[in-house]
């Protein structure tokens, strides 16, 4: 029988429904979990023992009165750079104050509404800007599978935190894959929403928030709760009564595209271009039609969003104290540094290229039903790089899969579907069109059942 931190969402609500564990059993054994693997993967930071067992007690009584609310005493966690009540939002960075949050974001506030258990927030690398788990404020973060190697980012300790049991629901954020990509190099689930599905705050362009579970079922849990109305968020969407939990699909007939080159960056590894294509392969043998996606990306296109990024990036850093900037990460002041140089036409252009991005996205999936493609070009890095290529001057190499559907706004989600020769987790991405958040859940479920059992997750203790 699995351990109470190894329990889905789903299973936990269904035992404190039948009073066979109450929330208190399971925060404390999740508690005592966190600190027998911290030492190991270092994902969590502001854990608060103490709070987390008054909310376990408090959900508890609230089951015993028959007022349990719909996620009331599931443990979760929260990333960083989302802010909850009372805590600092350092943003992975030592170059921030350390200014306790007035209020709840409005993701964090909809999990505290539905009797969620914030056991602690997440790691994550600075101002979001690595697909890594090294950060200036953070201790590093690694992949529980290979502690040697890179959890990714800018989710890392979210990733890192599901893989390893830091129970069962976890909240990311996503501008360029950084939901997906430490997802598929951690073996979990990452689901990228729309833009807007879920209210954030601050909102912008690309930017989401989205949970990362074991399973597509506490995925589509954490949907019903996260995808709540906030009139905070301006670019959010009107509100759906969206049936979250109807998960069935008719694979018979879908029309699934295959997306192996991006037409720019890394190419995808031989094992991880074998481990899509036999995941389009279990599809098509279900009835689907899969066709091959040619490239709709070009480098231009990542340029221009480096060219915009680093001018963005490079305003917030400058804008600091001199003493300030001097802790940011090196690796960032490295990257950030160019932007001082670019004229004003480079860095228009740039900006442009989320429009050329977002139309490009949505012209090749257009005719389709889904798609399906890698998450990243190949398996998890070493643990202490900034990035797969470690290097600021490439710093986009790894991201050609994820980024356009930040910019198109469309709902996409990684998951595992198989393992390097070394066994490190492989991501399967699969995209849906703008809005159809539900029916990228209802194909990922599907796959959870093609793909078959899995292997144990790590043990670190």
């Amino acid at each position: 029988m699995a351990a109470l931190h190894d329990r889905s969402a789903v299973e936990l609500l269904a035992l404190y429904a039948s009073g066979a564990v109450s929330p208190v059993d399971v925060v404390r054994e999740v508690l005592g979990h966190i600190e027998r693997c911290e030492p190991h993967i270092a994902a969590a930071w502001a854990l608060d023992a103490d709070a987390a067992l008054q909310a376990a007690r408090d959900s508890e009584g609230r089951w015993q009165r028959g007022q349990a609310r719909a996620l009331d005493g599931v443990p979760v966690t929260v990333k960083d750079n989302i802010a909850t009540r009372g805590t600092p939002t350092p943003l992975g960075t030592a170059a921030t104050l350390l200014t306790p949050a007035a209020a709840d974001a409005p993701p964090a506030a909809r999990l505290r509404e539905a009797g969620a258990v914030i056991v602690c927030k997440t790691t994550m690398p600075d101002y979001g800007m690595l697909s890594s788990g090294l950060s200036s404020f953070h201790k590093l973060t690694r992949n529980p599978w290979d502690l040697r190697k890179n959890p990714g980012g800018s989710s890392a300790g979210a990733a890192a935190a599901c893989a390893a049991g830091y129970g069962p629901i976890h909240l990311g954020t996503d501008i360029g894959g950084s939901i997906r990509l430490p997802a598929g190099w951690c073996g979990v689930l990452g689901f990228k929403p729309s833009l807007g599905r879920i209210p954030i705050d601050p909102p912008y362009a690309g930017r989401v928030a989205g949970p990362l579970t074991r399973t597509v079922a506490d995925a589509a849990l954490a949907m019903s709760v996260l995808s709540q109305p906030d009139a905070r968020d301006a670019m959010s969407l009107p509100w759906q009564d969206i049936a979250w939990r109807d998960l069935g699909i008719e694979l018979r007939g879908l029309r699934l595209g295959l997306w192996l080159d991006a037409g720019w960056g890394t190419p995808a590894a031989p094992a991880v271009r074998a481990v899509v294509e036999a995941a389009a392969s279990a599809f098509e043998r279900a009835g689907a039609v899969v066709e091959l996606v040619p490239p709709f990306t070009t480098r231009a296109m990542a340029d221009g969003m480096d060219h915009f990024w680093r001018m963005r990036s490079w305003l917030e850093v400058s804008s600091l104290p001199i003493e300030r900037q001097a802790r940011v990460l090196p690796f960032i002041r490295q990257w950030v540094a160019r932007g001082e140089t670019l004229s004003a036409p480079q860095v228009f252009r740039g900006y442009s290229q989320m429009a050329a991005l977002r139309d490009a996205a949505v012209a090749a999936t257009q005719r389709l039903d889904f798609m399906l493609s890698p998450v990243s070009p190949e398996p998890a890095f070493a643990a202490d790089w900034a990035m797969p290529s470690n290097d600021p001057e490439r710093p986009f190499e790894h991201i050609a899969f994820t980024l356009p559907f930040n910019m198109s706004e469309q709902p996409a989600v990684a998951l595992n579907a198989g393992r390097s020769e070394d066994g490190l987790p492989i991501g399967l991405q699969i995209i849906g069109h703008r809005h159809d958040d539900l029916g990228v859940l209802r194909l990922a479920r599907a796959w959870e059942q093609l793909r078959g059992p899995q292997p144990p997750w790590p043990l670190l203790n």
